[in-house]
């Protein structure tokens, strides 16, 4: 009997909508409204005032189709449905009421959980020494074969050579290593500034010496390198190497995607898988296959989504899911668990990487993409209902 209710209500409400309800149905919509005023002591508390909102929304609408009238008595048989369909109604309003508090909480509770990525990384000198750079003062880090390491007041370190480098001495290499959920900015010795993503570590020698400059990536990074034609820098990430005399470029390298990818914002460069090689030019992006040991392809690429994440930014350009929720778990420092078939959708826009997770979420599920936070585990599944309007 509940459900025929329900349905009987949404049919004079779709009439009313229409402007095709009859005088009857007028009156029958107005003891919905009737019947709030009566029984307002059924809501209470926190809901109270939500309850009130739909309560005041309701009579609107029906001021904007007719002018009230005066109470006036109902037929027995609209009481009877009448009755029984606004105490349904008072039932539903009450649950809906629940459960929205219940899913802010829910999110509340995301928020305070899980908060984006900030800079945060540990640096580990040659003797083995860690320092947690996020957390120590500006000003000196540490000194090491004459080069001097400070922490700038945004939060960059930088290289110094503070004395000629002893040629004789063998080279002392360092590492900065990025946690899930954090990112940093190194300047080495010679000026030239690597940006850290999430989740990555780049190795390099406190000062260069011979021939070449070489850094060892995991992860992603962003170079800005300084021009030097003498001593090309080269960046070393699995099966390619990276070869510049002086340029802006971005690798990406996880160990966990099938492809490295290596995009040029400026001037060119060199890309070695084996024994393949080719040179990319600006807004050009060479992938090197995992799978396929020395295979290299080239794509004109939307820097602007590219480089994004040095902006502060996620930017999806025709992103599948997986690739989505990849960028979303490294920055927010969470695990991603599918449940059941992953759909082959294409996701479109942008959001702030400073966004709390749960806004990031709702657009999410606006693409009918359901996601349920455990701990800092998110379960992911594809939910076709979240687009049908009500």
């Amino acid at each position: 009997m509940k459900s025929a209710y329900k349905n009987y209500f949404r049919e004079i409400l779709k009439k009313y909508r229409q402007q095709t309800a009859s005088s009857e149905e007028i009156k029958f919509l107005e003891s919905y409204y009737n019947m709030f005023e009566v029984n307002d002591g059924l809501i209470n508390g926190d809901n109270e005032s939500q309850f009130s909102e739909l309560r005041d929304d309701i009579k609107a609408n029906i001021d904007r189709r007719i002018e009230r009238p005066r109470v006036r008595k109902l037929s027995y048989g609209w009481m009877k449905y009448g009755a029984a369909a606004a105490a349904l109604l008072l039932v539903s309003v009450a649950i809906y009421l629940v459960s929205y508090r219940q899913k802010n909480d829910l999110l509340a509770q995301m928020d305070r959980t899980v908060v984006p990525g900030s800079n945060k990384a540990v640096l580990t000198l040659a003797n083995g020494n860690k320092i947690v750079l996020n957390e120590v003062k500006t000003g000196e880090v540490a000194q090491q074969s004459g080069i001097n390491i400070t922490k700038k007041d945004n939060g960059e370190v930088i290289y110094q050579v503070s004395a000629s480098p002893d040629l004789t001495e063998e080279t002392a290499m360092n590492t900065i290593t990025t946690p899930n959920g954090g990112q940093y900015t190194v300047v080495l010795s010679d000026g030239s500034r690597i940006k850290l993503n999430a989740a990555s570590s780049v190795s390099f020698p406190t000062s260069f010496k011979g021939r070449e400059r070489v850094v060892d990536l995991h992860g992603e990074a962003y170079f800005e390198v300084a021009k030097n034609i003498q001593h090309p820098f080269k960046v070393i990430s699995g099966l390619q190497t990276v070869e510049v005399l002086g340029t802006h470029f971005n690798v990406e390298a996880y160990a966990d995607e099938s492809a490295i990818k290596t995009t040029l914002v400026e001037g060119s460069v060199k890309v070695v898988a084996g024994k393949h090689h080719i040179i990319i030019f600006p807004g050009q992006q060479a992938s090197v296959s995992r799978e396929s040991t020395g295979s290299i392809a080239t794509a004109q690429v939307n820097l602007d989504k590219e480089m994004a994440w040095i902006n502060d930014v996620f930017i999806f350009d025709g992103d599948n899911l997986k690739s989505v929720m990849s960028e979303i778990s490294r920055w927010y420092n969470i695990k991603i668990v599918y449940n059941g078939a992953i759909p082959d959708k294409k996701f479109f826009g942008g959001i702030s990487r400073n966004s709390k997770l749960s806004e990031v979420f709702k657009i999410l599920e606006l693409n009918q993409i359901k996601l349920n936070l455990k701990g800092k585990t998110v379960y992911v599944s594809y939910d076709p209902s979240n687009n049908e309007q009500p």
